[in-house]
């Protein structure tokens, strides 16, 4: 069940289109189109899951449980850093699908997701022995112990990183010995139907790890509702968020979120300026902007504000080159689909109509086809403005001036959002001052955006539930036992 593809730089592959259920390739009643966002053309079909395939896919999980759990920790992490092995070795593959798929530049942004993913893997891999319970004394003849046991999971995840994202899903739960069944985006399904025949060669056994190609409203809210799974992991919009966690309470699931953000950054008077520049350029632009923690909002003291606009501008247009996604010196890609490609727009014009300023972003553009949007600055905004308020996921960037620190800390903070932070300055004790004030899970002092899997990932107010990469991302895929001991008598 597969097409023959060939990529855009002349490379040919066999491309899955199938539903991957109990390490086999199953067709359903409905395909779905999946399109290059840099041509606007399509790519191939493939076979979307109904209600009908998820209950198979559940099925297939929770068969697989059992026989899972009496696979030893060894057994799983040698499993996984032979799967990291295979990944690593079609990179390029993969990575050249992605770009085909996202639109991402395959130099820039797609070779470093795969890259990223085999690293969470071999990360992953070391957990796998480490997932271990408590012993606690309570009298001279009673203790208790706890014991974590694994989960049958349904995971869904985004269009903007798609293998990536399903590893920050995967990794932890293949660790923790978990089954598995994801669904991919329906705008990038493609890297995950090639990741699932690896995960096939690399040993796991029929039913630990299930990929469906699915629509949200159809596949997604089964997978969500679903009573044969005990967890369901979600990353996408605040909105598509709330549904799940609405579904997923039907029959009190344990859920994670990872959902929207609107993230500051502050640029103090203090602050190395060309430094702050360049971090904030990275933190907004990267992904074509289509990014949870994108630094969409940068707050700049009144002493520097008018030479941060001047470097961040001149940063901006120096490094963020739109052109196709397999050209070497392209390092903006375009946006994923019409449907935000015309979102963006529509906030772009807000922008202008409620009197931002526009710095940056009305160029000419000379791609022919395509869904690309130039990087747009806007200044002088205040947080009214709904370029200010709303999360654009795309090359959208409002500055706003503050005068004192209380100032840049309120207004930073004025967002039902809480996903990143980030500040600039160096005066140690201020940034540290300002980053326990600012309400983020993630603060960045003097960067922006360069998180690690060995560090928790989340959101504080509507920007999620729970935190993924690190031991924190290993305790979502467990539910913990305590087990009373008693080796006395009962007087």
């Amino acid at each position: 069940m597969y097409t023959e593809i060939t990529l855009p730089n002349g490379v040919k592959y066999s491309q899955p289109t199938g539903l991957f259920i109990n390490n086999e390739w199953i067709k359903s009643d409905t395909q779905l189109e999946t399109i290059n966002p840099a041509t606007e053309e399509t790519i191939c079909s493939v076979y979307a899951a109904g209600a009908n395939e998820i209950d198979l896919a559940v099925k297939a999980a929770r068969d697989a449980y059992k026989p899972w759990l009496k696979v030893t920790a060894t057994e799983r992490s040698l499993k996984m850093l032979k799967l990291a092995d295979l990944l690593e070795s079609k990179t390029e593959l993969i990575a050249a699908v992605e770009a085909m798929d996202s639109g991402k530049p395959l130099l820039s942004n797609a070779t470093a997701d795969i890259s990223g993913v085999v690293e969470y893997l071999r990360y992953c891999a070391g957990w796998c022995d480490k997932v271990t319970g408590d012993m606690i004394p309570l009298t001279h003849n009673r203790f208790a112990i706890t014991k974590r046991y694994p989960l049958v999971v349904g995971q869904i995840v985004p269009w903007n990183y798609p293998l990536s994202m399903s590893g920050w899903k995967f990794c932890p739960a293949l660790a923790c010995g978990c089954t598995i069944v994801m669904k991919s985006s329906e705008l990038t399904p493609l890297s995950l139907l090639l990741f699932a025949d690896l995960v096939k060669e690399a040993g796991f056994p029929p039913g630990v790890f299930n990929v469906v190609s699915g629509f949200g409203s159809i596949a997604g809210d089964k997978l969500a509702s679903h009573t044969g799974i005990d967890k369901v992991a979600f990353t996408g919009s605040t909105a598509t968020g709330q549904k799940i966690m609405q579904t997923a309470s039907i029959n009190l699931k344990k859920l994670s979120l990872e959902c929207g953000g609107k993230s500051p950054l502050l640029v103090f008077n203090d602050a190395d300026l060309e430094q702050a520049a360049k971090w904030a350029s990275f933190g907004v632009m990267y992904n074509s902007g289509q990014n949870c923690t994108a630094n969409s909002r940068i707050l700049v003291q009144s002493e520097v504000y008018d030479k941060f606009i001047e470097l961040f501008k001149e940063e901006v247009s120096k490094e963020w080159r739109i052109g196709d996604p397999f050209h070497k010196d392209s390092t903006l890609g375009p946006i994923i689909s019409k449907g935000q490609y015309d979102k963006i727009h529509s906030y772009i014009k807000k922008g202008i109509d409620e009197g931002a300023r526009l710095v940056l972003g009305d160029e000419p553009i000379a791609m022919k086809s395509g869904y690309f949007i130039n990087p747009t600055v806007f200044a002088d905004c205040d947080n009214s403005m709904t370029i200010v308020r709303e999360e654009i996921f795309g090359p959208v960037v409002a500055i706003s001036k503050f005068t004192t620190e209380e100032e840049g800390v309120d207004m930073a903070n004025d967002t039902i959002y809480g996903l990143a932070a980030m500040v600039f300055s160096k005066d140690f004790e201020r940034a540290h001052r300002v980053g326990d004030l600012l309400e983020a899970g993630s603060v960045y002092l003097n960067s922006s955006n360069d998180e690690s899997c060995k560090v928790p990932f989340g959101g504080f107010k509507m920007s999620g539930v729970g935190r993924e990469l690190g031991k924190e991302g290993i305790n979502l895929y467990t539910e913990v036992k305590s087990i009373f001991v008693n080796y006395g008598n009962k007087l």
